[in-house]
């Protein structure tokens, strides 16, 4: 058969990507768009050991309020799992409060934790 004659079959092209889930906040469990602020917060803090430790991503509000509220101290004493940081009850009262936002929302982080 000539050259010409042969059939040729279109390679398909691959099916796109689906797009990949926004993460979710490990504080409020809000969703983090990919153009909010974010960060990593290390459970246990650095400076208490925990360079290499787990780390979870947070709403950069988020993890300003954890550090307004509590010490290295006591992050790294008691409140090393997001679980603990939810069970606070500053932080749970931030979390009911910033739940009613949207997830880009931004603010001002309040006073920040008291010293005894």
């Amino acid at each position: 058969m000539p050259r010409s004659h042969r059939i040729r079959f279109a390679e398909a092209a691959p099916e796109p990507l689906p797009p990949a889930a926004d993460p979710v906040c490990a504080l409020c469990g809000r969703v983090i768009p990919q153009d909010a602020p974010k960060s990593l917060h290390h459970l246990v803090p650095k400076m208490k050991g925990g360079t290499h430790g787990p780390t979870v991503l947070l709403h950069h509000l988020c993890h300003k309020e954890i550090h307004a509220t509590l010490s290295e101290t006591e992050l790294a004493r008691d409140f090393s799992t997001p679980e603990a940081l939810r069970a606070h009850p500053r932080l749970a009262r931030f979390i009911d409060w910033v739940r009613k936002r949207p997830p880009q929302f931004l603010s001002r982080v309040p006073k920040g934790r008291v010293r005894h």
